[in-house]
Protein backbone atom coordinates (compact mmCIF):
# COMPACT_ATOMS: atom_id res chain seq x y z
CA UNK A 1 0.00 0.00 0.00
CA UNK A 2 1.14 3.33 -0.97
CA UNK A 3 2.41 5.33 2.44
CA UNK A 4 0.96 9.00 2.64
CA UNK A 5 2.67 9.84 5.98
CA UNK A 6 5.56 8.58 8.31
CA UNK A 7 3.98 7.92 11.40
CA UNK A 8 5.65 9.15 14.77
CA UNK A 9 5.35 6.24 17.14
CA UNK A 10 4.66 6.58 20.51
CA UNK A 11 6.84 5.61 23.39
CA UNK A 12 5.09 3.52 26.32
CA UNK A 13 3.57 6.31 28.33
CA UNK A 14 5.86 7.10 31.62
CA UNK A 15 3.12 9.55 33.09
CA UNK A 16 -0.41 9.53 32.08
CA UNK A 17 -3.17 11.76 33.13
CA UNK A 18 -6.47 10.31 34.56
CA UNK A 19 -10.01 11.94 35.47
CA UNK A 20 -8.62 11.77 39.27
CA UNK A 21 -5.60 14.23 38.98
CA UNK A 22 -5.26 17.64 39.52
CA UNK A 23 -3.88 19.15 36.20
CA UNK A 24 -1.93 22.50 35.76
CA UNK A 25 -0.78 22.75 31.87
CA UNK A 26 1.93 25.79 31.41
CA UNK A 27 3.29 27.34 28.22
CA UNK A 28 2.88 27.95 24.98
CA UNK A 29 -0.44 29.17 22.95
CA UNK A 30 -0.43 25.29 21.68
CA UNK A 31 -0.32 24.59 25.44
CA UNK A 32 -4.02 26.90 25.61
CA UNK A 33 -5.66 25.31 23.10
CA UNK A 34 -5.21 21.88 24.48
CA UNK A 35 -6.08 22.96 28.28
CA UNK A 36 -9.26 24.35 26.86
CA UNK A 37 -10.08 21.21 25.05
CA UNK A 38 -9.17 19.10 28.22
CA UNK A 39 -11.24 21.31 31.00
CA UNK A 40 -14.36 21.22 28.42
CA UNK A 41 -14.30 16.98 28.22
CA UNK A 42 -14.49 17.16 32.23
CA UNK A 43 -10.66 17.19 33.61
CA UNK A 44 -9.97 19.16 36.61
CA UNK A 45 -7.86 21.50 35.09
CA UNK A 46 -5.75 24.81 35.60
CA UNK A 47 -4.17 26.64 32.50
CA UNK A 48 -2.00 29.35 32.05
CA UNK A 49 -2.22 31.57 35.39
CA UNK A 50 0.02 34.16 34.20
CA UNK A 51 -1.19 33.78 30.40
CA UNK A 52 0.59 31.90 27.33
CA UNK A 53 4.00 31.66 28.03
CA UNK A 54 7.05 31.07 25.48
CA UNK A 55 10.65 30.00 27.23
CA UNK A 56 11.68 28.23 29.37
CA UNK A 57 13.00 31.02 32.12
CA UNK A 58 9.42 32.30 32.01
CA UNK A 59 7.57 29.10 32.71
CA UNK A 60 10.17 28.52 35.35
CA UNK A 61 9.90 31.58 37.17
CA UNK A 62 6.07 31.76 37.05
CA UNK A 63 6.24 28.06 38.80
CA UNK A 64 8.58 29.84 41.20
CA UNK A 65 5.59 32.65 42.09
CA UNK A 66 3.58 29.94 42.94
CA UNK A 67 5.27 27.94 44.84
CA UNK A 68 5.84 31.12 46.76
CA UNK A 69 3.72 33.50 48.84
CA UNK A 70 4.45 37.00 47.63
CA UNK A 71 1.80 38.93 46.01
CA UNK A 72 2.23 41.62 42.78
CA UNK A 73 2.64 44.97 43.68
CA UNK A 74 3.41 48.12 42.53
CA UNK A 75 6.74 48.05 41.90
CA UNK A 76 5.80 44.90 39.35
CA UNK A 77 3.46 46.99 37.73
CA UNK A 78 4.34 48.41 33.85
CA UNK A 79 2.87 50.32 32.05
CA UNK A 80 2.78 49.60 28.18
CA UNK A 81 4.47 51.07 25.45
CA UNK A 82 3.72 51.90 22.01
CA UNK A 83 0.81 54.36 22.96
CA UNK A 84 -1.01 51.39 24.96
CA UNK A 85 -1.63 53.13 28.58
CA UNK A 86 -2.87 50.28 30.30
CA UNK A 87 -1.07 48.39 33.06
CA UNK A 88 0.76 44.74 33.04
CA UNK A 89 3.42 43.35 34.59
CA UNK A 90 6.73 41.54 32.61
CA UNK A 91 5.25 38.11 34.88
CA UNK A 92 1.95 38.64 32.61
CA UNK A 93 1.16 38.17 29.01
CA UNK A 94 -1.03 41.37 27.65
CA UNK A 95 -4.61 38.99 28.63
CA UNK A 96 -4.00 40.61 31.74
CA UNK A 97 -3.45 44.17 31.27
CA UNK A 98 -5.72 46.44 32.73
CA UNK A 99 -6.68 50.49 32.52
CA UNK A 100 -4.94 51.15 35.92
CA UNK A 101 -2.68 50.04 38.06
CA UNK A 102 -5.12 49.06 41.17
CA UNK A 103 -7.16 47.02 38.33
CA UNK A 104 -4.53 45.02 37.05
CA UNK A 105 -3.09 44.09 40.69
CA UNK A 106 -6.85 43.15 41.80
CA UNK A 107 -7.25 40.95 39.28
CA UNK A 108 -3.22 39.31 39.11
CA UNK A 109 -3.49 38.83 42.42
CA UNK A 110 -7.40 37.51 42.96
CA UNK A 111 -5.70 35.09 40.14
CA UNK A 112 -2.28 34.25 41.80
CA UNK A 113 -4.01 32.97 45.03
CA UNK A 114 -6.46 31.06 43.25
CA UNK A 115 -3.95 29.24 40.77
CA UNK A 116 -1.23 28.85 44.04
CA UNK A 117 -4.23 27.24 45.75
CA UNK A 118 -4.67 25.06 42.83
CA UNK A 119 -0.75 23.88 42.44
CA UNK A 120 -0.12 23.08 45.85
CA UNK A 121 -2.67 20.45 45.51
CA UNK A 122 -1.94 19.34 41.63
CA UNK A 123 -0.04 16.34 40.81
CA UNK A 124 0.23 16.76 37.09
CA UNK A 125 2.10 19.61 35.42
CA UNK A 126 2.44 19.41 31.47
CA UNK A 127 4.60 22.06 30.00
CA UNK A 128 4.68 22.58 27.11
CA UNK A 129 8.05 24.77 25.56
CA UNK A 130 7.42 27.09 22.13
CA UNK A 131 11.13 28.83 22.10
CA UNK A 132 14.50 29.36 23.05
CA UNK A 133 13.94 32.87 22.41
CA UNK A 134 13.91 35.08 25.16
CA UNK A 135 14.15 38.97 26.24
CA UNK A 136 16.15 40.25 28.62
CA UNK A 137 15.40 43.38 30.73
CA UNK A 138 18.29 45.93 30.78
CA UNK A 139 17.56 47.44 33.76
CA UNK A 140 16.97 44.40 35.78
CA UNK A 141 18.97 42.02 34.24
CA UNK A 142 15.45 39.38 34.25
CA UNK A 143 14.41 37.80 31.57
CA UNK A 144 10.43 38.77 30.88
CA UNK A 145 7.49 36.59 29.80
CA UNK A 146 6.38 38.63 27.55
CA UNK A 147 8.23 42.68 26.32
CA UNK A 148 4.48 45.05 26.84
CA UNK A 149 5.29 46.88 23.39
CA UNK A 150 8.01 48.37 25.27
CA UNK A 151 10.68 49.75 23.18
CA UNK A 152 13.37 47.70 21.66
CA UNK A 153 16.75 49.49 23.53
CA UNK A 154 14.91 48.18 27.04
CA UNK A 155 15.38 44.67 26.33
CA UNK A 156 18.64 42.27 25.18
CA UNK A 157 17.29 39.58 23.14
CA UNK A 158 19.12 36.17 23.65
CA UNK A 159 19.08 32.73 22.76
CA UNK A 160 19.12 29.92 25.64
CA UNK A 161 21.46 26.89 25.21
CA UNK A 162 20.67 23.55 25.37
CA UNK A 163 22.88 23.06 28.70
CA UNK A 164 20.82 26.19 30.00
CA UNK A 165 17.78 24.60 29.23
CA UNK A 166 18.85 21.66 31.09
CA UNK A 167 19.45 23.39 33.80
CA UNK A 168 16.24 25.35 33.99
CA UNK A 169 14.35 22.32 33.81
CA UNK A 170 16.32 20.81 36.49
CA UNK A 171 14.98 23.75 38.47
CA UNK A 172 11.58 23.19 37.83
CA UNK A 173 12.10 19.69 39.40
CA UNK A 174 13.41 21.05 41.90
CA UNK A 175 10.15 22.84 42.75
CA UNK A 176 7.90 20.20 41.49
CA UNK A 177 9.34 17.93 44.34
CA UNK A 178 11.69 19.50 47.26
CA UNK A 179 8.77 21.19 49.13
CA UNK A 180 6.82 19.47 52.00
CA UNK A 181 4.07 21.90 51.36
CA UNK A 182 3.21 20.83 47.79
CA UNK A 183 1.67 17.58 46.60
CA UNK A 184 4.49 15.51 44.66
CA UNK A 185 3.99 16.52 40.96
CA UNK A 186 4.72 14.52 38.14
CA UNK A 187 5.38 16.45 34.70
CA UNK A 188 4.97 16.25 30.66
CA UNK A 189 6.48 18.12 28.97
CA UNK A 190 5.99 19.28 24.66
CA UNK A 191 7.39 20.96 22.41
CA UNK A 192 5.03 23.62 20.40
CA UNK A 193 4.42 23.28 16.83
CA UNK A 194 3.86 26.44 16.41
CA UNK A 195 6.58 28.09 14.47
CA UNK A 196 8.08 31.24 15.55
CA UNK A 197 8.79 32.82 12.01
CA UNK A 198 9.73 35.93 13.55
CA UNK A 199 13.03 34.73 14.25
CA UNK A 200 13.36 33.28 10.52
CA UNK A 201 12.85 29.63 8.83
CA UNK A 202 16.76 28.77 10.56
CA UNK A 203 16.27 30.84 13.53
CA UNK A 204 13.25 28.46 14.19
CA UNK A 205 14.42 25.67 13.78
CA UNK A 206 17.56 26.38 15.86
CA UNK A 207 15.35 27.34 18.74
CA UNK A 208 13.28 24.01 18.13
CA UNK A 209 16.58 21.96 18.22
CA UNK A 210 17.32 23.83 21.55
CA UNK A 211 14.45 22.81 23.34
CA UNK A 212 14.53 18.95 22.11
CA UNK A 213 17.88 18.65 22.93
CA UNK A 214 17.63 20.81 26.28
CA UNK A 215 14.96 18.47 27.10
CA UNK A 216 16.51 15.16 26.09
CA UNK A 217 19.19 16.00 28.40
CA UNK A 218 17.19 16.62 31.31
CA UNK A 219 14.83 13.83 31.22
CA UNK A 220 18.00 11.34 31.02
CA UNK A 221 19.09 12.82 33.82
CA UNK A 222 15.71 12.72 35.90
CA UNK A 223 15.84 9.43 35.22
CA UNK A 224 19.28 8.40 36.12
CA UNK A 225 19.36 10.57 39.21
CA UNK A 226 15.55 12.04 40.23
CA UNK A 227 13.85 8.97 41.75
CA UNK A 228 11.41 10.73 43.38
CA UNK A 229 10.05 12.36 40.28
CA UNK A 230 8.53 11.09 37.19
CA UNK A 231 8.71 13.02 33.76
CA UNK A 232 7.77 11.69 30.86
CA UNK A 233 7.44 13.43 27.10
CA UNK A 234 5.06 14.06 24.50
CA UNK A 235 5.93 14.51 20.68
CA UNK A 236 3.77 17.34 19.59
CA UNK A 237 6.00 18.95 17.51
CA UNK A 238 7.10 15.68 15.88
CA UNK A 239 3.79 14.84 15.18
CA UNK A 240 2.94 17.86 13.06
CA UNK A 241 6.29 17.81 11.41
CA UNK A 242 6.04 14.39 10.54
CA UNK A 243 2.19 13.11 10.06
CA UNK A 244 0.78 16.85 9.45
CA UNK A 245 3.48 18.46 7.33
CA UNK A 246 0.63 19.36 4.91
CA UNK A 247 0.04 22.82 4.50
CA UNK A 248 -3.99 22.16 4.74
CA UNK A 249 -3.58 21.19 9.13
CA UNK A 250 -2.07 24.83 9.53
CA UNK A 251 -3.93 28.31 10.27
CA UNK A 252 -3.80 31.10 7.79
CA UNK A 253 -0.62 31.91 8.93
CA UNK A 254 0.55 29.13 8.10
CA UNK A 255 2.68 28.84 11.43
CA UNK A 256 0.03 28.33 14.00
CA UNK A 257 -1.62 24.49 13.91
CA UNK A 258 -5.23 24.46 12.59
CA UNK A 259 -8.04 23.74 14.32
CA UNK A 260 -8.53 20.08 12.60
CA UNK A 261 -4.66 19.23 14.02
CA UNK A 262 -5.02 20.36 17.29
CA UNK A 263 -7.64 17.97 17.98
CA UNK A 264 -5.72 15.50 15.96
CA UNK A 265 -3.23 15.67 18.59
CA UNK A 266 -5.60 16.23 21.53
CA UNK A 267 -6.84 12.91 20.20
CA UNK A 268 -3.59 11.10 19.87
CA UNK A 269 -2.30 12.74 23.37
CA UNK A 270 -4.97 11.32 25.20
CA UNK A 271 -5.14 7.70 23.39
CA UNK A 272 -1.24 7.56 24.78
CA UNK A 273 -2.40 9.43 28.08
CA UNK A 274 -5.28 8.73 29.19
CA UNK A 275 -5.56 4.67 30.61
CA UNK A 276 -8.45 2.85 28.54
CA UNK A 277 -10.50 1.95 31.43
CA UNK A 278 -11.25 6.34 31.13
CA UNK A 279 -12.08 6.35 27.81
CA UNK A 280 -15.75 5.75 28.24
CA UNK A 281 -15.71 8.59 30.22
CA UNK A 282 -13.97 10.61 28.26
CA UNK A 283 -16.31 9.79 24.91
CA UNK A 284 -19.26 10.21 27.38
CA UNK A 285 -18.32 13.74 28.24
CA UNK A 286 -17.27 14.92 24.57
CA UNK A 287 -20.75 13.84 23.66
CA UNK A 288 -22.02 16.24 26.48
CA UNK A 289 -19.73 19.06 25.62
CA UNK A 290 -21.08 19.09 22.27
CA UNK A 291 -24.69 18.71 22.78
CA UNK A 292 -24.35 21.73 25.05
CA UNK A 293 -22.49 23.61 22.51
CA UNK A 294 -24.84 22.79 20.38
CA UNK A 295 -27.84 24.14 22.52
CA UNK A 296 -26.04 27.47 22.98
CA UNK A 297 -25.50 28.24 18.82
Amino acid sequence: MLKLQTPVTDQECKVGISYKDRILMMGSCFSENIGRQLADFGFDICVNPFGTLYNPVSIFQSLDILSGDRLFSDEDCIQIGAGDERWCSFSHHTSFARSTREEFLADANAALSSAREFFAGCNKIIITLGTAWCFRNVNTGSIVSNCLKRPAKEFVRERLAPSEITDILCHIAKICSSSESLRQKDIIFTVSPIRHFKDGAHGNQISKASLLVGTEDFLNYAQQSLSNLHTDYFPAYEIVMDELRDYRFYAEDMCHPSSQAVDYIRERFLSWALPASEHPVLEENIRNFKRISHKKQ
